[in-house]
């Protein structure tokens, strides 16, 4: 790893340790509402079994989800933010067979 890179990353760690402990305002941060999520899935026209299955989490993840207990993250509000917008194609990729 080139210095410049490991610096950066340096830097991005004590910047996440302190918006962890709040002294620092993430730059951007996303909300996603349990409606929203919902709203997918119905777009969608699955039940909540087969939504967890196609966007590989637990049905109860889903369900903390949709009933406002947790919040989706990472690649899993990726998707979310994906099939929002274009829920078709969403569900061109998921069911396209694999390799």
């Amino acid at each position: 790893m080139k210095n410049g890179d490991f610096k950066e990353l340096l830097k991005s760690i004590d910047q996440a340790r302190k918006i962890h402990s709040g002294r620092m305002k993430p730059s951007r941060a996303s909300k996603f509402s349990p409606i929203i999520v919902t709203n997918i899935r119905k777009k969608l026209h699955v039940s909540q079994a087969k939504f967890a299955y196609l966007i590989g989490v637990s049905i109860d993840t889903l369900q903390n989800w949709e009933q406002g207990r947790r919040v989706p993250e990472g690649p899993a509000l990726a998707l979310l933010k994906v099939a929002e917008t274009n829920p078709k194609a969403v569900m061109k990729a998921l069911y396209a067979p694999s390799h």
